[in-house]
């Protein structure tokens, strides 16, 4: 099997359950946006796997890779065939969204977090879920994008997005391993 099909050879990408759009439509954007935070969290989780004891920090990254599967599945699905979509396997769910909201009270319930803006950096994996975070927000935004030129738009996405930007943020301070920069007003 060759990766290339010349399929979008034309400057337009198929659907999940059929149909095709253009490479620039609000809907590719989205979900390839999706697409550069698993990559990003891919990252992430190489750096963690250089550092010992990070084993369940990795596998809860991976996990959320996973999920963000199901995101881009629900955002890349021909908008006439929604109903084939499967919940927590090309569908985002409520439940998925609650797991991160647990994980983010678990982690600052351990490790409160500090009042004041972090400049990011303070070691490879926390700097590289830094770079996930606002991956993800602009995911977030273009989800937005997508529903306000009128396409259809799973709000559970937009609610998981949102949530797992904040889980990012936390599991940034967790991978760092000393106290980090604070931000300073402008003089």
């Amino acid at each position: 099997m060759k990766i290339y099909t010349k399929g979008g050879d034309d400057g337009t990408t198929g659907l999940l359950h059929g149909g095709r759009v253009s490479k620039s439509d609000p809907a590719t954007d989205a979900y390839g946006t999706v697409d550069e935070a698993v990559s990003a969290l891919g990252l992430a989780r190489a750096f963690l796997s250089e550092s010992a004891g990070r084993d369940s920090l990795a596998a809860e990254t991976l996990r959320v890779q996973q999920e963000l599967f199901i995101v881009g599945a629900d955002l890349a699905t021909n908008p006439e065939q929604r109903g084939k979509l499967k919940a927590g396997t090309s569908l985002v769910t409520p439940d998925m969204t609650e797991r991160l909201e647990t994980l983010i009270d678990g982690f600052v319930s351990a490790n409160p977090l500090p009042n004041e803006f972090i400049v990011p950096g303070a070691n490879p994996a926390s700097a590289a879920f830094d770079v996930a975070r606002t991956v993800v927000r602009r995911a977030e935004r273009r989800s937005v994008d997508m529903r306000d030129s009128g396409r259809e738009v799973n709000p559970e996405v937009l609610r998981y997005l949102n949530r797992l930007a904040d889980l990012l943020f936390v599991l940034a301070r967790e991978a760092a391993d000393a106290p980090e920069p604070r931000s300073r007003p402008s003089l």
